[in-house]
């Protein structure tokens, strides 16, 4: 009988590999920089075309490989790095990959050109889909250049499913960044379609943060450094000014290796606690070091994720590191209340006369008392200030009566009857509100049945009223209407946005300057994806790649300027966090997220004009009782409800 076990062709074998190691134009630039980097190199150039899918080029000035070495290098399992199991618990590299170089081989066309120094003539080596097309001496600088070509042209279903442009592109940036701020004494740089995003030259870890983060944040960074037998930890963290909804400036390094930690960031987190709100995030480029035996990279199939044998004990020393750095820089609160001398404060007494050319030259311990009510021998309330700047208890004893004696230069102040008190209230009108009225729990039912007609009516007359700043209150048919202020805003702005981008008419507002939002790269080419509905909602910009910024020269007229960093904030944080797909309705998203930020906030207290206003225009909107979001607008308390509390 046939078994049926056999073995799978090399091809395959590397293209099933290619799964797990390859699954965008991103992972082979991880995979081709950190060997670049592991090869000795001290500079790396990355260009792409189309965010990869068209082409993947990175050039090194490393080591070089022999024309043997380079032939190699493309078979399963081939390393450098690996001579010996126990190898696997103390690299200090980027790690054992030895199917990388194969599995991209599988499914792409590479292209290999590599020389040594010692060496006349370097080698080339073309191979495409796992087979070998050419293999050839040429000159060559020392070095390697690998040209990745139309990654995955043999699995149409892999290349299928790769999204967008500038969706594959985040993904570019993000890896290029966590292997350069991993190696700050190598020299790179990254090329989008001829366009240069990142030149970042040799330095320390100090500069290649500042020119990763850009200047505005590097301002707001604080440094960090402590030593233990344990780890050691370098880096910075954000000041509580850095916190955003988004987490796209916190990075973790264990011995110059990129990793995520959820355990690690509650560390960091947990040292902001009431300095910053549990919303946002605060940036942070943490380094740690620790012995290559104590930690095992081999946990995850990205090696993004590593395994600490003392990690509560390291968890510990972060956050205390962080704590203190906030502390030494005067971001947490002092508790040391008792670093400024007692406020000298003076005593009246009655019969001393005050010079008024010397009251503004009293001193400590001084005899100068000055009478504050003192006017032409009475106070302004008609009492005799005496009794009440000097009243006390009867029998009472107090430090406060020591201090006034050493004041007065110790002469000790008559305690008197205090009489006629009542009238410093006397100059204030009488209240006219007789009962605190307390709001009862109400039973509160929604009617959507109710005269249109009747509720314009009353908008013209007026009888409207707003309660607690947020609540439109206003008597209809059946009883009482609470309209909320913010969601028929809200309503009122998506209707009106949607109706012009419908009707394709840009309604936009030109800036006399133009609004600044500083964003990562990264960042940027999630709003690059969103790019042609913004300008259809009415928003022109510009992305500058040196500085960081978008810069908008016109806004929708329904949004204010100062609402366009937040808006894009939330843009942003909506795709990270997966609220919303960019492949889908962007268009729909980028309209309710307009209104939401537009339409007035709580607490807006509102004149009888403009709550007749909001309530004409919310029913003459399509859909008046649920706003975008899908909450209700408004909720009716019946005549019957009201009848039956008393």
């Amino acid at each position: 009988m046939q078994g049926v076990i056999h073995l799978l062709p090399d091809a395959v074998a590397n293209q099933i590999a290619a799964g797990e190691v390859i699954q965008r134009p991103a992972s082979v630039i991880k995979e081709l920089v950190e060997n670049s980097i592991d090869a000795g190199a001290t500079s790396v150039k990355v260009v792409v075309k189309d965010a990869g899918r068209t082409l993947i080029q990175v050039i090194d000035n490393g080591c070089g490989m022999t024309e043997t070495d380079a032939r190699l290098a493309f078979e399963r399992h081939a390393t450098s790095k690996i001579s010996d199991v126990t190898d696997l618990y103390k690299l200090h590299t980027m790690g054992f990959r030895g199917e990388a170089l194969a599995s991209i081989a599988a499914v792409a066309q590479v292209e290999l050109t590599t020389r040594r120094p010692s060496d006349e003539l370097g080698v080339r080596i073309e191979i495409s889909g796992s087979r070998v097309t050419n293999q050839e001496l040429v000159s060559a600088a020392v070095g390697s250049q690998f040209n990745v070509k139309n990654l995955f042209f043999n699995i149409p279903a892999r290349r299928a499913f790769l999204k967008s442009d500038a969706a594959e592109m985040r993904h570019v940036v993000q890896e290029f960044l966590r292997v350069a701020l991993a190696h700050p004494d190598v020299a790179m740089s990254l090329v989008s379609n001829g366009t240069p995003l990142y030149t970042l030259m040799q330095g320390n870890m100090k500069q290649r943060v500042s020119a990763v983060a850009g200047r505005a944040l590097s301002q707001e960074l604080l440094p960090i450094e402590v030593e233990t037998d344990i780890v050691n930890i370098k880096g910075f963290v954000g000041t509580p000014t850095t916190g955003r909804k988004t987490s796209t400036d916190q990075y973790f390094f264990a011995n110059d290796r990129y990793m995520r930690s959820a355990y690690f960031n509650k560390a960091v987190i947990d040292a902001y606690k009431n300095i910053i709100s549990p919303d946002l995030s605060p940036a942070y480029y943490i380094y740690m070091t620790v012995d290559a035996k104590s930690i095992d990279v081999n946990v995850h199939p990205q090696k993004t994720e590593i395994k600490f044998e003392e990690e509560t004990a390291i968890w510990q020393i972060l956050n205390a590191a962080v704590r203190e750095c906030l502390g030494k820089y005067n971001i947490m609160p002092s508790l040391d209340f008792d670093t400024a001398d007692p406020i000298n404060i003076p005593t009246y007494i009655p019969g001393r006369q005050v010079d008024p050319e010397s009251v503004s030259s009293l001193q400590p311990g001084g005899g100068m008392i000055y009478n504050p009510f003192e006017h032409e021998g009475e106070s302004s309330s008609g009492i005799e200030a005496g009794n009440v700047v000097s009243r006390m208890g009867q029998g009472q004893t107090s430090s406060s009566s020591m201090y006034t004696s050493r004041m007065a230069g110790g002469y000790q102040p008559q305690r008197q009857e205090v009489t006629g008190w009542e009238q410093l209230y006397s100059h204030l009108k009488e209240s006219t509100v007789e009962h605190e009225i307390k709001e009862e729990p109400t039973d509160i039912k929604e009617q959507m049945l109710f005269d249109i007609s009747q509720v314009e009516t009353v908008a013209e007359q007026g009888n409207l009223y707003q309660f607690r700043n947020r609540y439109i209150v206003m008597p209809v048919k059946n009883g009482l209407m609470f309209v909320d202020q913010h969601r028929a805003h809200e309503r009122i702005q998506y209707e009106a946005i949607k109706r012009m981008v419908t009707a394709k008419r840009n309604h936009s507002q030109k800036l006399i300057f133009p609004e600044y939002v500083t964003i990562s790269a990264e960042d940027a080419c999630i709003i690059e994806e969103m790019s042609a509905e913004l300008d259809r909602a009415g928003m022109e910009m510009s992305y500058d790649s040196e500085k960081g910024q978008l810069s908008f020269t016109a806004i929708p007229s329904q949004i204010g300027a100062s609402e366009i960093g937040n808006f894009v904030e939330t843009l942003i944080y909506d795709v990270r966090n997966g609220e919303t797909d960019v492949e889908s309705n962007i268009m729909e998203y980028i309209i309710k997220t307009l209104s939401s930020k537009s339409a007035m906030a709580y607490g807006k207290q509102l004149s009888g004009e403009e709550m007749a206003s909001i309530c004409s225009r919310l029913f003459a909107c399509d859909s008046p009782s649920i706003s975008p979001s899908g909450k209700r607008i408004f909720v009716i308390i019946s005549n019957d409800d009201i009848d039956s509390r008393f």
